[in-house]
């Protein structure tokens, strides 16, 4: 069981809060194992809405597989993170110094800021925050006109709806692209990316297409990236010539069927290998019969 540790602020937006929650509850209802808790400094939590909501004053125990969000809230010039206490900024902290993931939403990046978890990473923030968080914290390196940013185990997004955005990214490389693509089908979002950030999942970068053919043939993909997947077989699935659907799955994603997969296929040993896998073991993994393929990708990436 994976906790999702949400730390409110008040005046917290509720999409903020609500779309990465709706996607880790998704997630726990086909079974992949989210159990979802929500902590703060007072009981009470007035939204930027005004809709109030109930967290609790004792945190759960947390171990490194955990996930600590942190969403936005109602942005004033000068306030900051000064809502929480330097005794909440030090539990934040101490997850991340465990091995854990510490994610925010919107001006929530500002608390990871203050615990001292941005000095030194690429980070972004809501546009309207931007100016503020690169001033606050100079040795952070605030990208600008992106969804979200992953470094290493630090992970911030734009803010309000993007925050669903990073949550299926997250979802995406723990549990592989056909369990995100499943939580965003029944969470009826349209999946898309801006920019030509590397942290968008594979997944999601390439299902912004309306071909059903292909939307297809990738939920086979997604769901046996690790297995050798002859072009044959696929055809069949999708119901067309192999020379037709190489054509169309180019048309519609930018890449053929093959390096579709690799594509996936590397992004899932490049997570293995954040959390201490060797290339060896990585490749293996994901279905390379050794490592020289996995490095040779990595090399052009």
């Amino acid at each position: 069981m994976t906790r999702v540790v949400f730390l409110l602020v008040p005046e917290v937006h509720l999409l903020d809060l609500a779309g990465p929650a709706q996607v880790f509850a998704t997630a726990a209802g086909y079974g992949l194992g989210y159990r979802l808790d929500y902590v703060a400094e007072q009981e009470d939590i007035p939204t930027a809405q005004g809709l109030p909501v109930r967290a609790a004053l004792s945190w759960p125990r947390l171990d490194p597989r955990d996930l600590l969000v942190v969403p936005g809230w109602r942005w004033r010039s000068g306030r900051g993170a000064g809502a929480l206490t330097e005794a909440t900024l030090r539990r934040v902290r101490a997850h991340h110094d465990a091995g854990g993931t510490v994610a925010s939403i919107c001006a929530g990046a500002d608390a990871l800021g203050s615990a001292g978890l941005l000095d030194g990473r690429r980070c972004t923030t809501h546009h309207e925050v931007q100016d503020e968080l690169a001033r606050r914290y100079p040795k952070a390196v605030v990208v600008r006109d992106v969804l979200f940013v992953v470094d290493g185990r630090v992970v911030t997004s734009a803010g309000i709806a993007s925050g669903i955005d990073l949550a299926l990214h997250l979802l995406a490389v723990r549990h592989g692209p056909a369990a995100a693509a499943r939580v965003a089908r029944e969470m009826v979002v349209y999946a898309r990316r801006n920019g030509d950030e590397r942290q968008a999942s594979a997944m999601l970068r390439h299902r912004a297409h309306l071909s059903d053919s292909v939307h297809r043939v990738q939920d086979l993909i997604d769901t046996r990236y690790a297995e050798r997947l002859a072009l044959a077989g696929l055809a069949v699935e999708a119901g067309l010539s192999e020379r037709t659907l190489t054509r169309r799955f180019t048309a519609s994603t930018g890449l053929t069927p093959l390096r579709y997969q690799q594509e996936l296929r590397l992004e899932r040993a490049e997570h293995l290998i954040s959390h201490g896998s060797t290339v060896e073991s990585a490749a293996r993994a994901v279905g390379f019969q050794d490592a020289r393929m996995l490095r040779r990708l990595r090399a052009k990436a």
